[in-house]
């Protein structure tokens, strides 16, 4: 079976065929680096980190590109905030962006363009758009894009400008001639600092969001590329808007698939800074080892929405324990993944129906039972070249699985009464979850009309 990958463009499910033969090129919407990366921002990096490696798996040549925005009104307002320069604040982002992602697993792309880099690229598009009459000069110094004047704005999102209208969210403001119209560049403001202004033939401003990625993908991969992915949230406006920038500019279609990643939630609400009810990865990982981290943002598949709560990065750390106990009953052999192997063939058969990670990390429980019953270092082998397509069980069984399974006194007495108030609620399911987790930790719990007990395992 062809890989076959959801397509937001077109609402379905389609085969994928690169423009070039064994060829892809990727363009993923990055970092804004101000702060700290939270979880909803590795999930939509596991999401491609993934995608990219099972691309690379089925033998493609990938460049990957995903970009860096390094200057934004929220970089603006917090250097100035620490009374230091924009590129100090976002070198220094940057480099905390690269350590925490790269204790995930999360491999580097090919190409990270920084959008500070790419003004004169973006200065090209927009003076492309005002010759044809889709940008036009603000009295206030701005350029502004004329999003009725562009034929195809809302494919991407599947509404109607009448129906966008009627959404509305501003007023007609800041010389716009329309609500729906956005912000191509930005005229300077006295109070913005020297490092957020460049000069052009529109005067002394910055670039709009919208445009840095339009410059940014063109330039590393072309005026039409295989794959655009990002957040969902990306979706409108700024997706749309890019492919009304581009294509306005260039008359061709920027990406064949554009692909996109769900939520992460918490108590069913979006996970965002706005809502101050993020988690950043520095914070998670201080609790849970990283692999743990990694499995459980992959063990979903990359369109569903994700919840977080510590009860699921417990399971998946549970779940990783199960496979690495496999690899650690037998030395897995060095082996190379034989397609046509019935394991991995179902393997493969999901990763190929849009990245179908559920589907594939089952089959991997179902070799782990395999390994458990025959011993087999082949089929251990199997297991772990196979997971290696999605960074996960590549290093020592024995130092996982003693990782952190030393409890303390406190540590359990601190479990033992969270199971009590679960029983108190009627929550058994709950309570039978903590007691399983500390039995798999070597810990047995003994109720007794008294209290519970524990001691360890013999």
């Amino acid at each position: 079976m062809s890989l076959r990958i959801y397509n937001t463009l077109s609402r379905e499910l389609e085969e994928f065929s690169p423009l070039q033969p064994g060829q892809v090129r990727m363009y993923v919407c990055g970092m804004t680096v101000y702060d700290f990366c939270h979880i909803g921002h590795a999930r939509m990096m596991m999401a491609f980190d993934v995608v990219q490696r099972w691309l690379r798996a089925s033998d493609y040549a990938v460049t990957y590109v995903r970009n860096i925005t390094d200057i934004d009104d929220k970089i603006i307002a917090r250097s100035v905030q620490r009374g230091i320069t924009i590129r100090e604040l976002t070198d220094e982002v940057i480099a905390a962006m690269h350590e925490d992602i790269g204790a995930l697993g999360i491999e580097p792309p090919t190409i990270e363009p920084r959008a500070t880099e790419y003004v004169p690229q973006m200065l090209g598009i927009i003076e492309k758009l005002e010759q044809k009459g889709l940008a036009y000069r603000s009295d206030n110094g701005d350029v502004n894009y004329a999003v009725r004047k562009f034929p195809g704005y809302g494919k991407l999102s599947g509404k109607s400008l009448d129906e966008l209208h009627a959404g509305e969210r501003v007023a007609v403001l800041d010389g716009k001639q329309d609500p729906l119209d956005f912000v191509l560049w930005k005229a300077a403001k006295p109070t913005e600092p020297a490092d957020a202004k460049w000069e052009s033939a529109y005067g002394t401003g910055r670039p709009g969001w919208h445009i840095e990625c339009s410059a940014m993908s063109c330039a590393t991969l072309g005026e039409t590329f295989d794959i655009h992915g990002g957040g969902a949230d990306l979706q409108f406006p700024h997706h749309e808007n890019e492919i009304a920038q581009s294509e306005g500019a260039n008359g061709k279609p920027l990406s064949r698939f554009w692909v996109h990643n769900g939520f992460v939630r918490v108590d069913n609400e979006k996970m965002s800074k706005s809502l101050g009810n993020f988690f950043t990865i520095r914070e998670v990982l201080q609790k849970y080892d990283a692999e743990s981290l990694r499995f459980f943002l992959v063990r979903t598949h990359y369109r569903s929405a994700l919840n977080y709560s510590d009860a699921h990065l417990d399971d998946a750390r549970n779940s990783l324990k199960r496979l690495y106990t496999a690899l650690d009953l037998v030395a897995p052999a060095d082996m190379a993944i034989d397609w046509t192997q019935p394991y991995a063939a179902r393997f493969k058969a999901a990763m190929d129906e849009d990245f179908g990670t559920p589907e594939a990390i089952a089959v991997l429980f179902e070799l782990a039972g395999e390994v458990n019953r025959t011993k087999s270092a082949e089929t251990a082998g199997l297991l772990k070249a196979l997971a290696g397509s999605l960074g996960l069980l590549q290093g020592d069984p024995r130092a996982f699985l003693q990782a952190g399974s030393a409890l303390d006194d406190a540590a359990i007495q601190a479990r033992i009464a969270e199971r009590a108030a679960a029983k108190a609620a009627k929550n058994f399911a709950e309570a039978d979850r903590i007691r399983q987790e500390l039995l798999e930790q070597g810990i047995v719990l003994k109720d007794s009309p008294t209290g519970t007990t524990w001691a360890a395992a013999q």
